[in-house]
């Protein structure tokens, strides 16, 4: 499908109360259109996977555009560069998670930009870092337990950063990790409480929210079931 197809398409879709909408949610990006992700989806499921529309509605600069570019990509054909390119164009905590749930976590470079990017100064560039353990954590099952150890003391080290995105980032991740089986929620406990003693507000916050989710009664029902099943 051509690129200029997609982008008309998309700006006919134009919703200036949506987009005005979209800042309370903390989300004020440039050239936005205001489209729902739902019919964002329908859109690419109708476009299919395609590489070279996906490269080409990114470069667009267009919000939806971007997203979309996520859903329509093919994983097998992204490179480090792309992904460090795309990283760098983030100026949106939606565009960022949507791109690492839909693309950039279903590729293999995935664990590797983790640690790449988890030092960044770049405030999307390290959400995304720790947006993809969250989607490591979520996604990948064959995965063993000792990779998701190693991202503890990532979150650790980077749980001072005080930014609002980052933060939330980093507190998604550490309640992914703990969220994924009895013994890692053991590990993730021990490791907010960690991060409880950290002189930093932010830290605090993360830890504090972490230690509700993971140790409430939700998560430990869910977790002693799920091993009792295998």
């Amino acid at each position: 499908m051509e690129v200029k197809l997609v982008l008309s398409r998309l700006k006919k879709l134009y919703n200036p109360k949506n987009v005005a909408g979209m800042a309370r949610f903390g989300s004020k990006p440039k050239n936005a259109y205001g489209i729902a992700i739902p019919v964002l989806r329908k859109m690419a499921k109708g476009a299919g996977k395609d590489h070279g529309l996906a490269l080409g509605l990114w470069d667009s600069g267009i919000h939806e555009a971007r997203i979309l570019a996520s859903m329509v990509d093919e994983p097998e054909k992204v490179t480090s560069s792309q992904m460090d390119e795309w990283a760098s164009g983030f100026d949106s905590w939606d565009v960022c998670d949507q791109v690492c749930m839909n693309l950039f976590g279903e590729t293999g470079l995935a664990w590797k930009k983790v640690y790449e990017w988890a030092g960044r100064d770049e405030e999307f560039v390290k959400r995304a870092a720790f947006a993809l353990i969250a989607v490591l954590a979520w996604h990948d099952k064959e995965a063993p337990d000792s990779e998701f150890e190693k991202f503890l003391p990532l979150i650790r080290r980077e749980a001072a950063d005080e930014r609002n995105f980052v933060k939330k980032a980093v507190n998604w991740a550490l309640r992914h990790i703990g969220k994924r089986n009895v013994a890692l929620n053991v590990k993730a406990i021990a490791a907010a409480k960690g991060i409880a003693r950290i002189d930093s507000k932010a830290a605090r916050w993360i830890a504090a929210d972490a230690l509700r989710e993971l140790q409430g009664a939700a998560v430990q029902k869910r977790l002693k079931e799920k091993r009792r099943k295998g």
